[in-house]
């Protein structure tokens, strides 16, 4: 429990300084990279935090210390700025579409990825859905693709239906890589984009010149 709430907190930190650096216009992961040759700097990256133990233990901390009158305020600090993380990749996205002059009402959006974490099946309180949920909110299309992940589990988990590589369209607005997989790394994105989309690379784990956006 200790060890996963102090992975959480380390991950919050990242998570704020990518929302800081965004504003300065700086790019987190050159940041990171150039803290990193430092002895004893902690490696840690930007990202969703979700999953059955980092996204759960920290709340059950929590729980041990009000119960005894403690409020522990750097543990919820984490697990909320982790848990905005979804909806700041959203409207990111949309704003990185406006300025690119993109019709919000009638887009179509990809999310490549619902699995809590790269290469797993497994679909248990994982943030990405906070992705489609907030922009459900902006009443678009939205497209999720996982290869990983079990079409039923994510039908009766999420009440989302996933589509599969063949039905991909090919004039998505926006392309959200939400999660890792490797077979993200062997599409070819440029057929699945309609002209003057966009792509936030939530991970970053494509060309820094091939994306729009990134945390």
């Amino acid at each position: 429990m200790i060890e996963n709430s102090q992975r959480d907190i380390n991950i919050a930190f990242v998570n704020e300084l990518s929302k800081i650096f965004n504003l300065l216009d700086i790019d987190t992961n050159e940041v990171l990279e150039a803290a990193g040759t430092k002895w004893n700097f902690l490696p840690f990256k930007p990202g969703l935090v979700g999953g059955h133990c980092i996204g759960v233990d920290p709340f059950y901390l929590a729980q041990k210390a009000q119960e005894v009158g403690y409020n522990p305020e750097i543990i919820l600090a984490g697990r909320r700025l982790n848990d905005s993380m979804g909806p700041h990749v959203a409207n990111e996205t949309v704003k990185l579409m406006v300025k690119k002059g993109i019709n919000i009402k009638d887009a179509k959006f990809l999310m490549l990825g619902i699995t809590f974490k790269e290469n797993c099946p497994d679909i248990r309180n994982s943030r990405a859905i906070d992705i489609v949920e907030e922009l459900k909110d902006y009443n678009v299309a939205v497209d999720v693709y996982d290869p990983w992940a079990n079409a039923e589990e994510v039908k009766h988990e999420y009440n989302l239906d996933l589509v599969s590589k063949e039905n991909l369209n090919s004039d998505y607005n926006a392309i959200i890589l939400a999660v890792s997989h490797h077979q993200f790394l062997e599409l070819d994105l440029d057929e699945l984009k309609a002209d003057g989309s966009v792509v936030f690379d939530v991970k970053a784990i494509l060309p820094k010149e091939e994306v729009d956006g990134r945390l």
